[in-house]
């Protein structure tokens, strides 16, 4: 990977971000400059995951930067040219749902339409336990929408949890080059 600037968004999908967090490691260790975002949920909630303050303070020790988690903090990303690209992983059906309708009223989606605003790709690596209810038009949209671009997906635990579904975080590289080429990687339905 070349050498680049990204803003990567966490949201509230707690369960999954000891598996995302050694992605950000790798590519910061790969010479990748990387820009945290945090939901209001990521940043503020104490889970059995962990507490808010380790995962903030765990973030800023692996980027290098303290994580942006205000609206006042990511407006200016796109209009500054602040990154190359941004990845939301994992992204949350809420926030999926707020990308979707155009709703700019966290840090992750105000980002978004920053980064929009310059068009600049989104890369978005969907962790959601209604991917296959609620959450299905919406993934739908994001698909047809220039700039937003799909990690590959599939459902998760399909005995357990039939409606779920997520991303390979794994191919979260793989998208990313596809997408700052206009490309979406594929097959984005993973069996």
């Amino acid at each position: 990977m070349t050498q680049r600037r990204l803003v990567w968004a966490w949201c509230g999908s707690f369960c999954t971000f000891e598996t995302v967090m050694p992605l950000m490691e790798q590519m910061v260790q790969s010479g990748t400059e990387i820009l945290p975002v945090m939901s209001f949920h990521a940043a503020g909630m104490d889970t059995r995951f962990g507490t808010a303050e380790y995962w903030k303070g765990k973030l800023g020790k692996v980027t290098g930067h303290i994580p942006f988690t205000t609206l006042q903090q990511v407006e200016p990303m796109g209009p500054k040219q602040m990154a190359d690209a941004m990845v939301i992983a994992p992204c949350t059906g809420n926030t999926l749902a707020k990308l979707a309708q155009g709703i700019s009223d966290t840090p992750v989606t105000l980002a978004a339409k920053s980064m929009l605003r310059g068009g600049k790709p989104v890369v978005v690596a969907l962790s959601t336990n209604d991917g296959l209810m609620a959450s299905l038009p919406n993934i739908a949209t994001l698909l047809q929408r220039k700039h937003f671009y799909i990690v590959p997906f599939g459902q998760d635990d399909f005995l357990r949890k039939p409606y779920s579904l997520q991303s390979d975080f794994s191919l979260v590289g793989d998208t990313l080059e596809c997408a700052l080429r206009g490309r979406q990687l594929g097959p984005v339905l993973m069996e």
